[in-house]
Protein backbone atom coordinates (compact mmCIF):
# COMPACT_ATOMS: atom_id res chain seq x y z
CA UNK A 1 0.00 0.00 0.00
CA UNK A 2 1.19 3.52 -0.82
CA UNK A 3 2.17 5.40 2.33
CA UNK A 4 0.18 8.40 1.08
CA UNK A 5 -3.00 6.31 1.38
CA UNK A 6 -2.45 5.65 5.07
CA UNK A 7 -3.52 8.34 7.60
CA UNK A 8 0.04 8.35 8.89
CA UNK A 9 -0.20 11.82 10.43
CA UNK A 10 -3.25 10.92 12.50
CA UNK A 11 -1.71 7.62 13.58
CA UNK A 12 1.48 9.39 14.65
CA UNK A 13 -0.37 12.20 16.42
CA UNK A 14 -2.79 10.06 18.39
CA UNK A 15 -0.66 6.99 19.13
CA UNK A 16 0.42 8.48 22.49
CA UNK A 17 -3.27 8.40 23.48
CA UNK A 18 -3.07 4.60 23.36
CA UNK A 19 -0.29 4.76 25.92
CA UNK A 20 -2.42 7.07 28.07
CA UNK A 21 -5.30 4.59 27.98
CA UNK A 22 -3.00 1.72 29.00
CA UNK A 23 -1.46 3.74 31.84
CA UNK A 24 -4.91 4.78 33.09
CA UNK A 25 -5.76 1.07 33.46
CA UNK A 26 -2.71 0.45 35.67
CA UNK A 27 -2.30 0.81 39.39
CA UNK A 28 -0.56 4.06 40.30
CA UNK A 29 1.91 2.09 42.43
CA UNK A 30 3.38 0.13 39.50
CA UNK A 31 5.90 2.83 38.67
CA UNK A 32 8.26 0.77 36.55
CA UNK A 33 5.47 -0.66 34.41
CA UNK A 34 4.07 2.85 33.89
CA UNK A 35 7.50 4.16 32.89
CA UNK A 36 8.07 1.32 30.44
CA UNK A 37 4.62 1.77 28.92
CA UNK A 38 5.20 5.49 28.40
CA UNK A 39 8.67 4.94 26.97
CA UNK A 40 7.64 2.17 24.58
CA UNK A 41 4.68 4.28 23.44
CA UNK A 42 6.97 7.21 22.55
CA UNK A 43 9.42 4.85 20.81
CA UNK A 44 6.55 3.35 18.82
CA UNK A 45 5.42 6.87 17.89
CA UNK A 46 8.91 7.70 16.64
CA UNK A 47 9.09 4.48 14.61
CA UNK A 48 5.64 5.11 13.12
CA UNK A 49 6.70 8.65 12.15
CA UNK A 50 9.75 7.48 10.17
CA UNK A 51 7.77 6.84 6.94
CA UNK A 52 6.82 10.54 7.01
CA UNK A 53 10.49 11.42 6.57
CA UNK A 54 11.45 8.65 4.16
CA UNK A 55 8.25 8.92 2.13
CA UNK A 56 8.41 12.70 1.82
CA UNK A 57 8.74 14.03 -1.73
CA UNK A 58 11.24 16.91 -1.56
CA UNK A 59 10.59 17.99 -5.16
CA UNK A 60 7.28 19.70 -4.39
CA UNK A 61 6.14 22.44 -2.04
CA UNK A 62 2.63 21.01 -1.86
CA UNK A 63 1.37 19.62 1.44
CA UNK A 64 1.84 15.86 1.73
CA UNK A 65 0.17 12.99 3.60
CA UNK A 66 -2.93 15.18 3.54
CA UNK A 67 -6.06 14.15 5.45
CA UNK A 68 -9.04 16.41 4.86
CA UNK A 69 -12.57 15.45 5.93
CA UNK A 70 -15.53 17.63 7.01
CA UNK A 71 -15.85 18.05 10.75
CA UNK A 72 -18.18 20.89 11.79
CA UNK A 73 -19.53 21.82 8.37
CA UNK A 74 -21.80 24.59 9.61
CA UNK A 75 -18.77 26.71 10.49
CA UNK A 76 -16.49 25.49 7.71
CA UNK A 77 -14.32 23.46 10.08
CA UNK A 78 -12.50 20.45 8.61
CA UNK A 79 -10.23 17.83 10.06
CA UNK A 80 -7.35 18.90 7.82
CA UNK A 81 -3.83 17.56 8.40
CA UNK A 82 -0.69 17.73 6.26
CA UNK A 83 3.03 18.53 6.33
CA UNK A 84 5.52 20.32 4.11
CA UNK A 85 9.31 20.39 4.19
CA UNK A 86 9.38 22.58 7.30
CA UNK A 87 6.71 21.02 9.48
CA UNK A 88 7.81 17.48 8.57
CA UNK A 89 11.22 18.03 10.19
CA UNK A 90 9.60 19.46 13.31
CA UNK A 91 7.32 16.42 13.56
CA UNK A 92 10.38 14.17 13.47
CA UNK A 93 12.13 16.29 16.11
CA UNK A 94 9.08 16.00 18.37
CA UNK A 95 8.76 12.22 18.21
CA UNK A 96 12.52 11.81 18.66
CA UNK A 97 12.90 14.07 21.69
CA UNK A 98 9.71 12.82 23.36
CA UNK A 99 11.10 9.29 23.64
CA UNK A 100 14.40 10.55 25.07
CA UNK A 101 12.60 12.85 27.51
CA UNK A 102 10.64 9.95 28.99
CA UNK A 103 13.80 7.88 29.34
CA UNK A 104 15.65 10.76 31.01
CA UNK A 105 13.06 11.10 33.76
CA UNK A 106 13.18 7.45 34.84
CA UNK A 107 14.56 8.05 38.33
CA UNK A 108 14.06 11.82 38.69
CA UNK A 109 10.29 11.71 39.23
CA UNK A 110 9.24 9.38 42.05
CA UNK A 111 5.85 10.79 43.06
CA UNK A 112 2.64 10.72 41.00
CA UNK A 113 4.50 8.90 38.24
CA UNK A 114 1.24 7.88 36.59
CA UNK A 115 0.00 11.46 36.22
CA UNK A 116 3.42 12.63 35.11
CA UNK A 117 3.69 10.13 32.27
CA UNK A 118 0.13 10.84 31.16
CA UNK A 119 1.03 14.54 31.04
CA UNK A 120 4.11 13.88 28.89
CA UNK A 121 2.14 11.74 26.43
CA UNK A 122 -0.70 14.26 26.19
CA UNK A 123 1.88 16.99 25.60
CA UNK A 124 3.28 15.00 22.68
CA UNK A 125 -0.19 14.75 21.13
CA UNK A 126 -0.61 18.52 21.32
CA UNK A 127 2.80 19.29 19.86
CA UNK A 128 2.41 16.90 16.93
CA UNK A 129 -1.06 18.24 16.21
CA UNK A 130 0.19 21.83 16.02
CA UNK A 131 2.76 20.93 13.36
CA UNK A 132 0.28 18.87 11.31
CA UNK A 133 -2.92 20.93 11.52
CA UNK A 134 -3.99 22.80 8.37
CA UNK A 135 -7.26 24.08 9.80
CA UNK A 136 -7.23 27.13 12.07
CA UNK A 137 -9.75 25.65 14.50
CA UNK A 138 -7.87 22.36 14.70
CA UNK A 139 -4.57 24.20 15.09
CA UNK A 140 -5.93 26.26 17.97
CA UNK A 141 -7.30 23.17 19.74
CA UNK A 142 -3.90 21.48 19.62
CA UNK A 143 -2.19 24.74 20.64
CA UNK A 144 -4.30 24.89 23.80
CA UNK A 145 -4.00 21.14 24.49
CA UNK A 146 -0.23 21.36 24.83
CA UNK A 147 -0.49 24.28 27.26
CA UNK A 148 -2.30 22.29 29.95
CA UNK A 149 0.10 19.34 30.51
CA UNK A 150 3.16 21.61 30.47
CA UNK A 151 1.49 23.79 33.12
CA UNK A 152 1.04 20.75 35.35
CA UNK A 153 4.51 19.36 34.63
CA UNK A 154 6.07 22.61 35.86
CA UNK A 155 3.58 23.27 38.67
CA UNK A 156 3.49 19.78 40.22
CA UNK A 157 6.89 18.21 39.53
CA UNK A 158 9.02 21.36 39.32
CA UNK A 159 11.42 22.99 41.76
CA UNK A 160 10.83 25.14 44.87
CA UNK A 161 9.34 28.08 42.89
CA UNK A 162 7.28 25.84 40.62
CA UNK A 163 3.90 27.48 41.29
CA UNK A 164 5.21 30.93 40.43
CA UNK A 165 6.91 29.62 37.27
CA UNK A 166 3.85 27.62 36.17
CA UNK A 167 1.44 30.52 36.67
CA UNK A 168 3.78 32.90 34.85
CA UNK A 169 4.13 30.42 31.98
CA UNK A 170 0.37 30.02 31.77
CA UNK A 171 -0.43 33.75 31.88
CA UNK A 172 2.13 34.65 29.21
CA UNK A 173 1.18 31.80 26.89
CA UNK A 174 -2.55 32.27 27.41
CA UNK A 175 -2.23 35.97 26.64
CA UNK A 176 -0.64 35.09 23.32
CA UNK A 177 -3.32 32.49 22.66
CA UNK A 178 -6.13 35.01 23.18
CA UNK A 179 -4.51 37.46 20.77
CA UNK A 180 -4.14 34.70 18.19
CA UNK A 181 -7.78 33.65 18.62
CA UNK A 182 -8.95 37.22 18.03
CA UNK A 183 -6.82 37.39 14.88
CA UNK A 184 -8.11 34.02 13.63
CA UNK A 185 -11.75 35.04 14.09
CA UNK A 186 -11.09 38.38 12.38
CA UNK A 187 -9.59 36.57 9.39
CA UNK A 188 -12.53 34.15 9.41
CA UNK A 189 -15.04 36.95 8.86
CA UNK A 190 -12.75 38.72 6.39
CA UNK A 191 -12.65 35.54 4.34
CA UNK A 192 -16.44 35.37 4.32
CA UNK A 193 -16.69 39.01 3.24
CA UNK A 194 -14.17 38.49 0.43
CA UNK A 195 -15.29 35.09 -0.89
CA UNK A 196 -18.73 34.46 0.57
CA UNK A 197 -17.62 31.29 2.34
CA UNK A 198 -16.88 30.46 5.95
CA UNK A 199 -13.73 28.39 6.26
CA UNK A 200 -10.87 27.79 8.65
CA UNK A 201 -8.66 26.22 5.95
CA UNK A 202 -5.18 27.72 6.53
CA UNK A 203 -4.04 27.18 2.94
CA UNK A 204 -6.96 29.23 1.60
CA UNK A 205 -5.86 32.14 3.76
CA UNK A 206 -2.46 32.00 2.07
CA UNK A 207 -4.30 33.08 -1.10
CA UNK A 208 -6.32 35.86 0.56
CA UNK A 209 -5.01 39.26 -0.55
CA UNK A 210 -5.67 41.65 2.31
CA UNK A 211 -5.20 45.44 2.20
CA UNK A 212 -1.86 46.67 3.53
CA UNK A 213 -3.42 48.29 6.60
CA UNK A 214 -5.31 45.13 7.52
CA UNK A 215 -2.19 43.04 7.04
CA UNK A 216 -0.34 45.31 9.46
CA UNK A 217 -2.78 44.74 12.32
CA UNK A 218 -3.20 41.02 11.61
CA UNK A 219 0.57 40.58 11.48
CA UNK A 220 0.90 42.43 14.78
CA UNK A 221 -1.66 40.22 16.53
CA UNK A 222 -0.02 37.00 15.35
CA UNK A 223 3.41 38.49 16.04
CA UNK A 224 2.58 39.07 19.71
CA UNK A 225 1.20 35.54 20.08
CA UNK A 226 4.24 33.90 18.51
CA UNK A 227 6.87 36.30 19.93
CA UNK A 228 5.76 35.31 23.43
CA UNK A 229 6.11 31.65 22.52
CA UNK A 230 9.57 31.94 20.87
CA UNK A 231 10.23 33.92 23.19
CA UNK A 232 11.67 37.07 21.64
CA UNK A 233 13.07 39.94 23.66
CA UNK A 234 11.32 41.57 25.58
CA UNK A 235 8.67 38.83 25.90
CA UNK A 236 11.18 36.30 27.26
CA UNK A 237 10.91 36.76 31.02
CA UNK A 238 8.73 33.69 31.59
CA UNK A 239 11.28 31.35 30.01
CA UNK A 240 14.14 31.26 32.58
CA UNK A 241 11.70 30.65 35.43
CA UNK A 242 9.91 27.87 33.55
CA UNK A 243 13.18 26.20 32.56
CA UNK A 244 14.80 26.39 35.98
CA UNK A 245 11.77 25.07 37.85
CA UNK A 246 10.68 22.40 35.35
CA UNK A 247 11.91 18.81 35.77
CA UNK A 248 14.55 17.68 33.28
CA UNK A 249 12.10 16.17 30.77
CA UNK A 250 9.98 19.32 30.93
CA UNK A 251 12.99 21.51 30.15
CA UNK A 252 14.02 19.26 27.26
CA UNK A 253 10.56 19.40 25.67
CA UNK A 254 10.16 23.09 26.41
CA UNK A 255 13.46 24.03 24.77
CA UNK A 256 13.45 21.35 22.11
CA UNK A 257 9.90 21.63 20.80
CA UNK A 258 7.56 24.11 22.52
CA UNK A 259 9.65 27.17 21.71
CA UNK A 260 9.57 26.12 18.05
CA UNK A 261 5.80 26.61 18.05
CA UNK A 262 6.45 30.34 17.91
CA UNK A 263 9.03 30.26 15.13
CA UNK A 264 6.90 27.76 13.19
CA UNK A 265 3.91 30.07 13.56
CA UNK A 266 5.78 32.90 11.83
CA UNK A 267 6.64 30.61 8.90
CA UNK A 268 3.18 29.09 8.58
CA UNK A 269 1.08 32.23 9.12
CA UNK A 270 2.82 35.62 9.18
CA UNK A 271 5.10 35.31 6.16
CA UNK A 272 2.71 33.73 3.62
CA UNK A 273 -0.52 35.41 4.76
CA UNK A 274 0.75 38.96 5.36
CA UNK A 275 3.58 39.51 2.85
CA UNK A 276 3.36 43.30 2.74
CA UNK A 277 3.35 43.60 6.53
CA UNK A 278 6.20 41.08 6.71
CA UNK A 279 8.43 43.32 4.62
CA UNK A 280 7.41 46.38 6.63
CA UNK A 281 8.21 44.64 9.92
CA UNK A 282 11.68 43.44 8.86
CA UNK A 283 13.65 46.31 10.51
CA UNK A 284 11.65 45.94 13.73
CA UNK A 285 12.15 42.16 13.86
CA UNK A 286 15.85 42.56 13.11
CA UNK A 287 16.20 45.00 16.01
CA UNK A 288 14.50 42.66 18.50
CA UNK A 289 16.39 39.62 17.20
CA UNK A 290 19.82 41.25 17.52
CA UNK A 291 19.00 42.66 20.96
CA UNK A 292 17.90 39.17 22.02
CA UNK A 293 21.10 37.62 20.66
CA UNK A 294 23.42 39.98 22.53
CA UNK A 295 21.28 40.34 25.65
CA UNK A 296 20.78 36.58 26.05
CA UNK A 297 24.50 35.97 25.66
CA UNK A 298 25.53 38.62 28.20
CA UNK A 299 22.97 37.44 30.77
CA UNK A 300 24.10 33.83 30.26
CA UNK A 301 27.64 34.95 30.99
CA UNK A 302 26.53 36.33 34.37
CA UNK A 303 24.78 33.19 35.63
CA UNK A 304 26.08 31.00 38.46
CA UNK A 305 23.35 28.37 37.92
CA UNK A 306 24.08 26.04 34.98
CA UNK A 307 20.42 25.49 34.12
CA UNK A 308 19.62 29.19 34.16
CA UNK A 309 22.62 29.82 31.92
CA UNK A 310 21.31 27.30 29.38
CA UNK A 311 17.84 28.87 29.64
CA UNK A 312 19.11 32.36 28.79
CA UNK A 313 21.24 30.93 25.99
CA UNK A 314 17.96 29.91 24.32
CA UNK A 315 16.97 33.58 24.09
CA UNK A 316 20.22 34.23 22.23
CA UNK A 317 20.00 31.20 19.94
CA UNK A 318 16.38 31.82 18.98
CA UNK A 319 17.32 35.39 18.15
CA UNK A 320 19.42 33.90 15.35
CA UNK A 321 16.43 31.87 14.19
CA UNK A 322 14.33 35.03 13.89
CA UNK A 323 17.16 36.95 12.23
CA UNK A 324 17.57 34.32 9.51
CA UNK A 325 13.84 33.94 9.01
CA UNK A 326 13.23 37.63 8.35
CA UNK A 327 16.22 37.93 6.05
CA UNK A 328 13.60 36.64 3.59
CA UNK A 329 16.07 34.77 1.41
CA UNK A 330 16.72 31.06 0.87
CA UNK A 331 19.91 30.93 2.96
CA UNK A 332 18.35 32.76 5.87
CA UNK A 333 15.12 30.77 6.07
CA UNK A 334 16.82 27.40 5.50
CA UNK A 335 19.39 28.31 8.16
CA UNK A 336 16.58 29.40 10.49
CA UNK A 337 14.69 26.14 10.00
CA UNK A 338 17.70 23.87 10.45
CA UNK A 339 18.70 25.93 13.48
CA UNK A 340 15.32 25.15 15.04
CA UNK A 341 16.27 21.49 14.80
CA UNK A 342 19.82 22.17 15.99
CA UNK A 343 18.64 24.13 19.00
CA UNK A 344 16.26 21.34 19.94
CA UNK A 345 19.10 18.82 19.84
CA UNK A 346 21.93 20.86 21.39
CA UNK A 347 20.00 22.70 24.08
CA UNK A 348 17.93 19.61 24.80
CA UNK A 349 21.20 17.71 25.35
CA UNK A 350 22.50 20.48 27.63
CA UNK A 351 19.39 20.21 29.80
CA UNK A 352 19.80 16.43 29.94
CA UNK A 353 23.40 16.91 31.09
CA UNK A 354 22.35 19.39 33.76
CA UNK A 355 19.76 16.84 34.89
CA UNK A 356 22.48 14.17 35.24
CA UNK A 357 24.51 16.46 37.47
CA UNK A 358 21.48 17.43 39.53
CA UNK A 359 20.48 13.81 40.14
CA UNK A 360 23.96 13.17 41.58
CA UNK A 361 24.49 16.32 43.63
CA UNK A 362 21.08 18.03 43.86
CA UNK A 363 22.61 21.38 43.02
CA UNK A 364 23.09 23.32 39.80
CA UNK A 365 25.51 25.93 41.13
CA UNK A 366 28.73 26.07 39.13
CA UNK A 367 30.70 26.82 42.29
CA UNK A 368 29.72 23.43 43.75
CA UNK A 369 31.62 21.57 41.05
CA UNK A 370 35.17 21.44 39.68
CA UNK A 371 37.50 18.66 38.57
CA UNK A 372 34.70 16.34 37.44
CA UNK A 373 36.72 15.20 34.43
CA UNK A 374 38.87 13.14 36.79
CA UNK A 375 35.93 11.12 38.10
CA UNK A 376 33.52 11.30 35.11
CA UNK A 377 35.68 11.13 31.95
CA UNK A 378 32.96 9.80 29.60
CA UNK A 379 30.50 12.41 30.85
CA UNK A 380 33.11 15.15 30.37
CA UNK A 381 33.80 14.06 26.79
CA UNK A 382 30.17 13.99 25.70
CA UNK A 383 29.50 17.23 27.56
CA UNK A 384 32.29 18.92 25.59
CA UNK A 385 30.86 17.71 22.26
CA UNK A 386 27.46 19.17 23.16
CA UNK A 387 29.08 22.50 24.15
CA UNK A 388 30.94 22.59 20.82
CA UNK A 389 27.65 21.86 19.07
CA UNK A 390 25.93 24.78 20.79
CA UNK A 391 28.86 27.08 20.02
CA UNK A 392 28.78 26.14 16.34
CA UNK A 393 32.12 24.38 15.85
CA UNK A 394 32.58 23.18 12.22
CA UNK A 395 31.69 19.53 11.75
CA UNK A 396 28.78 19.74 14.20
CA UNK A 397 25.18 20.77 13.63
CA UNK A 398 25.31 24.30 15.02
CA UNK A 399 27.85 25.45 12.46
CA UNK A 400 25.78 24.93 9.33
CA UNK A 401 22.72 26.61 10.84
CA UNK A 402 24.59 29.69 12.03
CA UNK A 403 26.54 29.91 8.78
CA UNK A 404 23.40 29.94 6.62
CA UNK A 405 21.68 32.43 8.93
CA UNK A 406 24.62 34.82 8.81
CA UNK A 407 24.92 34.52 5.01
CA UNK A 408 21.23 35.35 4.70
CA UNK A 409 21.48 38.15 7.28
CA UNK A 410 24.50 39.77 5.60
CA UNK A 411 22.61 39.73 2.30
CA UNK A 412 19.71 41.55 3.98
CA UNK A 413 21.53 43.93 6.33
CA UNK A 414 25.26 44.17 6.96
CA UNK A 415 24.94 46.28 10.16
CA UNK A 416 22.50 43.94 11.89
CA UNK A 417 24.43 40.84 10.83
CA UNK A 418 27.69 42.36 12.07
CA UNK A 419 26.25 43.00 15.54
CA UNK A 420 24.80 39.47 15.59
CA UNK A 421 28.32 38.10 15.16
CA UNK A 422 29.03 39.25 18.72
CA UNK A 423 26.64 36.59 19.96
CA UNK A 424 28.84 33.85 18.48
CA UNK A 425 31.85 35.08 20.42
CA UNK A 426 29.94 35.46 23.67
CA UNK A 427 28.39 32.00 23.21
CA UNK A 428 31.84 30.45 23.14
CA UNK A 429 32.87 32.47 26.19
CA UNK A 430 30.00 31.56 28.52
CA UNK A 431 29.83 27.89 27.53
CA UNK A 432 33.56 27.17 27.64
CA UNK A 433 34.03 29.19 30.82
CA UNK A 434 31.24 27.20 32.48
CA UNK A 435 32.73 23.93 31.20
CA UNK A 436 36.18 24.85 32.54
CA UNK A 437 34.85 25.61 36.03
CA UNK A 438 32.75 22.44 36.20
CA UNK A 439 35.12 19.94 34.60
CA UNK A 440 38.70 21.15 35.17
CA UNK A 441 40.81 22.12 38.15
CA UNK A 442 41.21 20.39 41.49
CA UNK A 443 38.34 18.64 43.24
CA UNK A 444 37.64 21.08 46.05
CA UNK A 445 34.34 19.54 47.14
CA UNK A 446 34.69 16.07 48.63
CA UNK A 447 31.18 15.12 47.54
CA UNK A 448 32.39 15.26 43.93
CA UNK A 449 35.23 12.83 44.48
CA UNK A 450 33.04 9.73 44.39
CA UNK A 451 30.53 10.63 41.70
CA UNK A 452 29.70 7.85 39.27
CA UNK A 453 30.24 8.25 35.55
CA UNK A 454 27.36 7.88 33.10
CA UNK A 455 24.99 4.94 33.46
CA UNK A 456 23.79 2.79 30.58
CA UNK A 457 20.42 4.55 30.64
CA UNK A 458 22.07 7.98 30.45
CA UNK A 459 24.23 6.88 27.54
CA UNK A 460 21.11 5.50 25.84
CA UNK A 461 19.33 8.85 25.80
CA UNK A 462 22.31 11.16 25.19
CA UNK A 463 24.21 9.30 22.46
CA UNK A 464 21.30 9.33 19.93
CA UNK A 465 21.30 13.13 20.13
CA UNK A 466 25.06 13.18 19.55
CA UNK A 467 24.57 11.00 16.46
CA UNK A 468 22.26 13.63 14.95
CA UNK A 469 24.57 16.45 16.07
CA UNK A 470 27.38 14.92 14.01
CA UNK A 471 25.08 13.78 11.19
CA UNK A 472 23.68 17.27 10.55
CA UNK A 473 27.16 18.78 10.86
CA UNK A 474 28.73 16.37 8.36
CA UNK A 475 25.82 15.79 5.95
CA UNK A 476 23.43 18.77 6.27
CA UNK A 477 22.00 18.14 2.77
CA UNK A 478 20.11 15.19 4.23
CA UNK A 479 17.86 17.70 5.94
CA UNK A 480 18.29 20.85 3.85
CA UNK A 481 17.16 19.11 0.66
CA UNK A 482 13.88 18.15 2.33
CA UNK A 483 12.96 21.78 2.95
CA UNK A 484 14.51 23.58 -0.04
CA UNK A 485 11.47 23.56 -2.34
CA UNK A 486 9.14 24.55 0.50
CA UNK A 487 11.37 27.47 1.48
CA UNK A 488 11.69 28.65 -2.13
CA UNK A 489 7.90 28.65 -2.47
CA UNK A 490 7.52 30.53 0.83
CA UNK A 491 9.82 33.29 -0.43
CA UNK A 492 7.78 33.44 -3.66
CA UNK A 493 4.65 33.96 -1.58
CA UNK A 494 6.23 36.84 0.33
CA UNK A 495 7.44 38.52 -2.87
CA UNK A 496 4.46 37.61 -5.07
CA UNK A 497 2.81 41.03 -5.24
CA UNK A 498 4.59 43.14 -7.87
CA UNK A 499 3.02 46.29 -6.48
CA UNK A 500 5.22 45.98 -3.40
CA UNK A 501 8.35 47.16 -5.19
CA UNK A 502 8.38 50.57 -3.55
CA UNK A 503 7.57 49.17 -0.12
CA UNK A 504 10.29 46.53 -0.52
CA UNK A 505 12.87 49.10 -1.56
CA UNK A 506 11.98 51.31 1.38
CA UNK A 507 12.18 48.45 3.88
CA UNK A 508 15.51 47.26 2.47
CA UNK A 509 17.05 50.74 2.46
CA UNK A 510 15.79 51.40 5.98
CA UNK A 511 17.26 48.10 7.21
CA UNK A 512 20.65 48.72 5.58
CA UNK A 513 20.81 52.16 7.07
Amino acid sequence: MNIAQIPILSITTYLPLAGIVLICCMSGKRHDLIRWTAFLTTVATFVVSLPIYFGFDASTWQMQFVENVPWIERFGINYHMGVDGISMLLVMLTTFLSALAVLSTWSAVKESVKAYMISLLLLEVGMLGVFCALDFFLFYVFWEVMLIPMYFIIGIWGGPRRIYAAVKFFIYTMSGSVLMLVAILSLYFMMHKATGQYTFDILKYHELNLPAGTQFWMFLAFFLAFAIKVPMFPFHTWLPDAHVEAPTAGSVILAGVLLKMGTYGFLRFNLPMFPQATIQFVPFIFCLAVIGIVYGAFVSLAQDDIKKMVAYSSVSHLGYVMLGMFALNVEGIEGSTIQMINHGLSTGALFLIVGMLYERRHTRLISEYGGLMKVMPLFATLFLVVCFSSIGVPGLNGFIGELLILIGAFKASVPFASVAMLGLLLGAVYLLWMYKRVMYGPITNEENRHLKDMTVREIAYLVPILVFIVWIGVAPKTFLNKMHTTVAHLIEQVNADKTLAKTTDYATDHTNN
